[in-house]
Order: C-alpha cells, then structure tokens, then sequence
C-alpha cells in the first residue's frame, strides 16, 4: 500500500463571479456537502470554505487521483446538487478556471486558517483582488 500525502489548495468561483452564495446559510450547506459527497467518493477535503462567489478546498491526492479529475468531481457534482435542491435563483454553474497548487506539510495549518477565515479576509479584499495576487504570487499567466 503506497503513503502519500500530497496536498493541494483548490480555488474555484462562480461562474461569472455572480454571489450566489450571498447568506451564510446558503455557504454552509454548500461546503458541507462539497465535503461529504467529496468522501463518498474517496476525494480527501480537509478544509472547504469560501465567499459569496468562490470556494477554497484543501485536498489531499490519493495515489489513483489526479487534479483534473477531483475537480471535475467536486465542482460538475455540487452544481448539479445546488440547481436539483434550488439553493439559487437562477441555474447555478462554476467558471471552468481554477487554481491549483501544492501545500508543503508545514504550511498546511496556514492555508486551513486561510481557508477558515474567509469571511473575514473577504471584509477586507474582494475576490477580484485575491484572484490577481494568487495570479501573481504563483506565477500564473
């Protein structure tokens, strides 16, 4: 049996960055089930939170299990769950792009407090302002 621990700090928005999730009712359901139906199909998502309008998940890749693939499951699946359940008032989707990139072990505990305070952090930057600093931060073009 192989030992990995590879882990990934996920973040996707909301197609067109529209605030569907704009109630903290509405956020909680969604991140819960994004990690529960995440378990059931052995995808491991230690932290998942967000804002109005994107989602944070620090993941851990199984041996079998690459990115695309997690994402794919993660995000086609809570879109199809939040429009069945109508957690919106028009038809949900995520934006196709995503960002994605390694947590060493010991910056895991900063990105989980990261992830946790999301609506804190977002009193003070908005989405828009995060998306250009990672964008920066990791040398995406």
């Amino acid at each position: 049996m192989p030992f990995i621990k590879i882990y990934i700090h996920l973040v996707f928005s909301t197609k067109n960055r529209i605030p569907f999730f704009n109630t903290s009712a509405v956020r909680v359901k969604v991140w819960k089930h994004i990690k529960e139906n995440a378990s059931e199909k052995g995808i491991y998502v230690d932290m998942v939170n967000g804002f109005s309008d994107h989602c944070h998940c620090l993941i851990s890749l199984g041996s079998n299990q690459n990115i695309e693939k997690v994402v794919q499951l993660i995000k086609g699946e809570s879109s199809f769950w939040i429009n069945k359940n109508e957690l919106t008032r028009e038809k949900f989707a995520w934006q196709d792009e995503y960002f994605a990139v390694s947590v060493s072990k010991s910056m895991v505990e900063l990105v989980r407090n990261y992830i946790r305070n999301q609506e804190i952090h977002h009193t003070k930057q908005t989405f828009e302002q995060e998306y250009l600093r990672f964008k920066e931060k990791y040398g995406f073009e």
